[in-house]
């Protein structure tokens, strides 16, 4: 999947196969199905930072994911589990489309303890491995991690990246929505970070490696339009397919690079995947 932006960073979507190219551990690959994936169902994991860390801004993470959903969710077309974290994951409600059920679940909510993120990242991955697949010919679904939270994390048994890696293998892009305040200017038409660090690097490491974006808040009326601009981005995107010409090194992580020929245009995917053994013959 590959999101195209413009210089003001509105969403390009009358692209052909003929504007783009794809280069794999920096050789050309030959493109073999293109195609605008506009509409397709989503597989939504919601993590909420619960650790002590956040305790001041829970009410607004609460909030933040609630209109989120409100923004996102389709009725009987999308479906979202909700994961808090905080000495470790939990998922608090399963997959569900009823934002009602996902509402409660995030507004009964308390803060303490220590932050586990990784863990979080690496358990809702792998959930989102074998999500629940729509009704009807096409069982294909676009799967999406939106964690909300400081970025920090202390008491992890995964590594950043075993969590990264899982993510990639799910083919889940990470949406962060930073807590952290900390050099968050709020002049201008929206808020903007004047330094990043800590935590705030973590969140962008995360959504760089898988193809999403972070966001700095510092009012959830800050995030109107950043919602606006998920739901159109995650049903405004191009799906690419090739055949890598190097058929060796099964499970060893490749790099991806995708650009477009026209200026003034970016191309925002992940950074790369894990290949498979293709299944027995007869299989």
């Amino acid at each position: 999947m590959a999101t195209v932006t413009d210089r003001r960073h509105n969403f390009v979507t009358d692209l052909e196969q003929s504007d783009f190219k794809i280069l794999e551990d920096n050789t050309p690959q030959d493109i073999r199905f293109f195609g605008r994936e506009t509409d397709l169902p989503l597989r939504i994991g919601v993590l909420l930072d619960t650790s002590n860390s956040i305790r001041p801004r829970l009410a607004f993470e609460q909030d933040a994911a609630i209109d989120f959903l409100d923004g996102v969710i389709r009725r009987n077309k999308d479906m979202a589990f909700l994961m808090t974290f905080d000495n470790e994951p939990d998922v608090i409600q399963d997959y569900t489309g009823d934002l009602g059920l996902l509402t409660a679940a995030i507004r009964k909510q308390r803060a303490g303890g220590g932050t586990a993120l990784n863990d979080a990242i690496y358990r809702a991955s792998e959930k989102l491995l074998n999500p629940p697949l729509p009704n009807g010919a096409n069982p294909e679904v676009r799967r999406v991690i939106v964690v909300i939270s400081d970025g920090d994390d202390n008491l992890s048994d995964h590594a950043l990246s075993d969590a990264i890696e899982s993510a990639i293998r799910a083919e889940s892009a990470i949406y962060a929505i930073s807590t952290n305040t900390d050099w968050l200017s709020i002049s201008g038409d929206k808020p903007h970070k004047l330094h990043v660090e800590g935590g705030d690097k973590v969140l962008e490491e995360y959504s760089e490696q898988t193809g999403g974006r972070v966001f700095y808040p510092y009012k959830v009326e800050d995030l109107a339009q950043s919602f606006v601009d998920i739901g159109t981005e995650l049903r405004s995107q191009y799906f690419i397919a090739y055949s890598p010409k190097d058929t060796s090194s099964v499970g060893k992580y490749r790099k991806i690079q995708v650009d477009t020929d026209r200026k003034g245009l970016a191309v925002r995917t992940r950074k790369g995947y894990y290949p498979v053994a293709p299944p027995p013959a007869g299989k």
